[in-house]
């Protein structure tokens, strides 16, 4: 956005800018706009409306994993993402399966979060707040209407802060699900603002956000179990055989040339496409980790 009435926002700070696009519904507004492999900017003149956005939308992967994209918490996300679990959990045949997309979505209410996150935990501290040292407050997690212990991928990337990141990290810390993507923004503090007279404020902050484990949210984020930042990282998430084959020894025989299989297309959000894969193969990590964890234990009698 180069200009909004005419006015360059080169200079402009975001929340003047937000400001002036701001307004009263069926006023008109001009934007000069810049876009990529355009040469030149070019003039838009809008109408002002009320735009009610849906914080929630899924769909179904594979016939068996369910998709959740929670895009913002704002008044009304919890019910919403109730409705949908509703209908998802009806679906034929069950699901196996359940990805929570959280990138960037910037946070919002946090009452509509704690509810979100409730909906998957069945009890403990979803987050707590700290101020100089000592625990102010705790939130809890209830029982009731919780969902069933399905397995669960939740995506973050860079642009999912503070209210997500506390979903994230409450969700994390429970083992209730896997986080995959990149490193969360880094928003867990709360700030207060004091009016001081004659148009003035004063914008303190005075708590800290902390996660179930006590892990600080602010400046640190929410760090992913599986870091896939690129579509290479995102194919190495698949479960691959490591053998060596006929084709890779040296001097081998070719073998007879087969019609060209059409060429697969790129996958379009390869961090989705690698919750879905490690959906998949979750039984098979499970048993892995799990024998993983009885062989790093000492038994009793027999030599390690």
């Amino acid at each position: 956005i180069l200009k909004i009435d005419g006015t360059p926002t080169r200079e402009m700070a975001l929340a003047d800018a937000v400001r002036r696009m701001r307004g009263r519904k069926g006023e008109k507004i001009a934007l000069t706009l810049i876009r990529a492999g355009l040469k030149d900017p070019f003039d838009l003149r809008l109408t002002r409306d009320i735009i009610r956005i849906k914080s929630v939308r899924h769909e179904i992967l594979d016939k068996e994993y369910g998709y959740l994209r929670i895009t913002t918490f704002q008044e009304g996300t919890s019910g919403e993402l109730r409705k949908i679990l509703r209908k998802l959990s009806e679906a034929k045949p069950p699901l196996r399966g359940m990805i929570l997309d959280l990138r960037t979505n910037p946070g919002g209410l946090l009452d509509e979060a704690l509810v979100v996150t409730d909906q998957f935990l069945k009890e403990g501290t979803i987050v707590s707040t700290v101020s100089r040292e000592k625990e102010i407050d705790k939130k809890e997690a209830r029982l009731d209407g919780t969902e069933p212990g399905y397995p669960m991928i939740v995506l973050i990337n860079g642009g999912s802060a503070s209210a997500s990141e506390i979903v994230a990290g409450a969700l994390q810390d429970h083992h209730r699900a896997v986080l995959l993507g990149t490193p969360t923004f880094g928003k867990g503090s709360v700030q207060t603002i004091y009016e001081l007279g004659q148009g003035a404020a004063l914008k303190l902050t005075v708590a800290r956000y902390l996660t179930p484990s006590g892990r600080s949210i602010q400046a640190e984020g929410i760090h992913p179990d599986l870091l896939v930042e690129t579509r290479e990282a995102a194919e190495a998430v698949t479960l691959k055989e490591q053998f060596v084959r006929e084709k890779d020894l040296r001097g081998h025989l070719e073998g007879s040339k087969q019609p060209s299989s059409p060429a697969k297309q790129p996958v379009e959000d390869f961090q989705k496409e690698a919750a879905l894969n490690y959906l998949k193969s979750w039984d098979v990590f499970e048993r892995v980790r799990g024998e993983q964890d009885i062989s790093s234990s000492p038994a009793s009698g027999s030599p390690q």
